[in-house]
């Protein structure tokens, strides 16, 4: 699952055709049972019926757009009227097709991740969550509140990046590595506890990985990191060449992060306290390279 997280606009029109990935309408009309997957709380004051659950994209557009009609005042912090946030995420073409609850969860855990529907909140962003592309789901918001307070955003690339590689684990999406586990029928001599100059080397290993491998202040997630930075810049880019490098390199930082996830339990299987068994370790399968698909992002 990769997420991009758009440069901030004005346009809610705009944003809601890339999800749809053609022009908004006022012939075609989308339910909040189908495609519109996910929304903000208070849409239910406006659907109070099921003739009014399904709206022309046009209305959609105009619902997203409205605080900003609304509030004139409303600026963010750096004196903007940018109100309009946009973030999709698209599966590897690996991956099953998720059903509808799965993408509204989806799409919930996202919009809580980036900070734009907080439990509780009654007072937050307008938000809607669009699954109308084979496998990408579009999230976009309004960010002025509906107290008419801006809602600020907090790393929110990082954030979204965090939350779509637990839902890829919690659903069972990709995984760039089987790790397989010892036959049923293998037979297990008895345990015999390992010299303590051995537990010592695989402990001093264990916590040399850790600090590979460790999230925040590691080298391997500072690396991911930068990867995933110049992909997000490569893709604003207009020529397709960008593009596509960019999303080659989204895919290499996904690959170094299944690294890191490796090397981390290695390094917490050599950090506890280590025994023998009768029997050589089970190898685990070597990873399993991820392809770069073939099909242009759409941006």
């Amino acid at each position: 699952m990769i997420p991009y997280v758009h440069e901030r606009g004005i346009s809610s029109v705009e944003a809601l055709a890339k999800a749809l990935g053609r022009p908004v309408s006022d012939q075609e009309g989308l339910t909040t049972d189908h495609t519109v997957v996910a929304h903000w709380p208070g849409l239910d004051h406006y659907t109070q019926n099921d003739l009014d659950k399904i709206w022309t994209s046009v209305e959609w557009a105009g619902h997203l757009h409205d605080p900003l009609a609304e509030v004139p005042s409303a600026v963010s912090a750096s004196r903007d009227r940018r109100a309009v946030f946009h973030a999709h995420v698209v599966l590897h073409p690996g991956d099953r097709i998720l059903t509808v609850p799965e993408w509204s969860e989806t799409a919930h855990r996202l919009a809580r991740a980036a900070g734009i529907a907080d439990p509780g909140d009654d007072m937050g962003c307008r938000w809607i969550a669009v699954q109308a592309q084979p496998r990408r789901l579009d999230l976009i918001a309004n960010l002025i509140r509906q107290d008419g307070m801006w809602q600020p955003l907090d790393k929110v690339n990082q954030r979204i990046a965090a939350e779509a590689r637990r839902i890829e684990h919690d659903l069972d999406l990709h995984v760039p590595y089987d790790a397989r586990p010892a036959s049923p029928n293998s037979r297990r001599g008895p345990a015999d506890p390992v010299l303590p100059d051995t537990v010592s080397v695989s402990a001093q290993i264990g916590r040399l990985l850790g600090q590979i491998t460790e999230e925040t202040t590691g080298p391997l997630a500072t690396v991911r990191g930068l990867i995933e930075h110049a992909a997000h810049r490569l893709g604003s880019l207009p020529d397709s060449s960008s593009v596509e490098a960019g999303y080659r390199l989204e895919w290499a930082a996904r690959r170094l992060f299944a690294l890191q996830q490796d090397l981390d339990h290695t390094a917490s299987t050599l950090r506890e306290p280590a025994r023998r068994t009768g029997t050589m370790p089970v190898k685990p399968a070597e990873p399993v390279p991820a392809r770069a698909p073939t099909a242009h992002r759409t941006r």
